[in-house]
């Protein structure tokens, strides 16, 4: 099993997840669904669920087609108190790389700051990762964005 990669490709890995945390954290939800595959996988799960191996996840949308959907949700028909957050993202570790194919896992933090209140750390985990060659550049075949906490805020509305 092959765990390098190019220096490019790093480079490029590390910028995907750059622009990815831009452009969430930013509030461009026009963006999000377009760091993906047309069939991509995106899941936020409990890390107990995740290590027992059950399907159950807060989240879980299985293409391109129901990540816009969740983006139109944002918009237009969910209604919750305005904030602001924030990803800081760890170095992606590689786990498995094959041409065109890169599996790596990388630790995560979010903070949520609602207007005039102090900013909280709000979900904690780590990203496991299948990313591959397009001709776009780097796209998430799959996101698994298993959270450390069995609790969480009551509603997550934006992306992880």
């Amino acid at each position: 099993m092959s765990t390098t990669i190019t220096l490019e490709d790093w480079l490029a890995l590390t910028q995907l997840h750059a622009d990815y945390a831009s452009a969430v954290d930013s509030g461009n939800w026009d963006l999000w669904p377009e760091f993906f595959t047309d069939d991509c996988v995106y899941r936020l799960q409990p890390r107990e669920n995740h290590e027992r191996g059950f399907p159950l996840a807060t989240l879980a949308f299985s293409s391109k087609g129901m990540l816009k959907d969740r983006v139109y949700g944002i918009r237009e028909t969910l209604f919750h108190d305005p904030y602001y957050q924030r990803h800081v993202i760890g170095p992606p570790r590689i786990r498995h790389a094959e041409p065109g194919r890169i599996e790596c896992e990388s630790n995560y933090a979010v903070f949520r700051t609602k207007l005039s209140e102090p900013s909280t750390v709000f979900n904690v985990g780590r990203y496991l990762d299948v990313i591959v060659h397009t001709p776009a550049g780097l796209k998430f075949a799959r996101r698994e964005c298993i959270y450390d906490s069995e609790m969480i805020p009551n509603s997550i509305i934006y992306p992880i």
